[in-house]
């Protein structure tokens, strides 16, 4: 075993060698693989705030269309409430419509029979008037057969009362 020993100065450096590339070799291999991971770990850090910023701008756009159908809402609901008043005067002039209609029905009505009224009031006085003229030609008649002169009629009916042809 003496040749191991001789060998010796020639193996130490090519181990020392062997021990400095190996090294190197661990140490670049080290330095490759942190690389590596931080360039893994700023991708997914790049995705993960794409991702992030994409979920805010969802948000953001869903608060936006939420508040818009809020609003849209709410200027319904004011244009029903609106549209309710807007109803209910409505009704109410229809309310009045209606009663007003109703007393004028009942007025035409009351006049309607007020008419009747009147127009049997004139067929009767047409008649008494009629029987009356009667009654007087006939006194006048009986007066002038007695040879009696008949008084003058008073103005208010002697049109009616002085018989055609005298």
């Amino acid at each position: 075993m003496d040749w191991p020993t001789s060998m010796a100065p020639v193996i130490a450096p090519i181990c020392g060698m062997g021990g400095i590339i190996a090294g190197a070799w661990f140490s670049y291999r080290q330095a490759q693989r942190r690389g590596d991971t931080d360039e893994r770990v700023a991708s997914v850090q790049a995705a993960s705030s794409a991702q992030a910023a994409e979920g805010q701008t969802y948000v953001e756009a869903m608060k936006t269309v939420t508040s818009g159908f809020s609003s849209l809402l709410e200027q319904q609901r004011g244009m029903l409430d609106q549209q309710k008043v807007l109803l209910d005067q409505e009704r109410a002039m229809h309310a009045q419509t209606v009663e007003r209609v109703t007393v004028l029905e009942a007025g035409q009505l009351e006049l309607q029979r007020e008419v009747r009224t009147m127009q049997e009031e004139q067929r009767r006085d047409r008649r008494w008037k009629e029987a009356a003229l009667d009654y007087i030609g006939t006194l006048l008649d009986a007066l002038r057969s007695l040879g009696q002169t008949a008084p003058q009629p008073p103005p208010e009916i002697a049109e009616d009362v002085v018989p055609p042809g005298l």
